[in-house]
């Protein structure tokens, strides 16, 4: 049986376009909110999840791109420090708006610096479908969402096609 965790907040609701705040420090109470994510993450199942997507309002991630699940790596205040000059093109959706989606540009690798479970500042790269997945959480955090990076007639259309899947139930 599944963890339960807290009910995805839908769009527009206000804090899906707000920053979250940092996180002071890693502790039992930060862990325990990153396993429900990684709950919620793997219900959907998606292959990434941030904080303020269940009305958290903290620097905190989730990304598990991997075929077997399972290697989730967990993320507080993360910051992209690099990125590749090479953008690959991949369709992104978010249970915060059901029933849209979107073919968006992003780099193809990137450098994130972050805290990990122990509390110690890491950094990693992530490439392929891991370096689109941690971009789109990191947007997140910064109270974006992955439409934003549409211009005003797609993003227009989107959220139109989405607001009819909504009606419908």
């Amino acid at each position: 049986m599944r963890a339960p965790h807290r009910p995805f907040l839908r769009w527009p609701d206000r804090r899906l376009a707000t920053p979250a705040a940092p996180v002071a420090g890693v502790d039992d109470t930060i862990r325990a909110i990153w396993d429900e994510m990684i709950a919620a993450m793997d219900a959907m199942p998606g292959v990434g999840l941030a904080a303020p997507q269940l009305g958290i309002m903290l620097r905190l991630a989730v990304v598990d791109a991997s075929a077997t699940r399972g290697r989730a790596v967990r993320l507080a205040n993360p910051e992209i420090v690099s990125a590749a000059p090479v953008n690959v093109r991949r369709t992104e959706a978010s249970p915060n708006l059901p029933g849209a989606s979107a073919e968006i540009a992003r780099p193809a690798a990137v450098t994130v610096r972050y805290v990990d479970e122990t509390g110690r500042e890491r950094m990693r790269d992530f490439e392929g479908l891991w370096a689109t997945s941690v971009q789109h959480q990191i947007d997140h955090l910064a109270g974006r969402m992955y439409f934003d990076h549409l211009g005003p007639v797609k993003r227009r259309m989107l959220l139109s096609r989405a607001g009819k899947v909504a009606r419908r139930g």
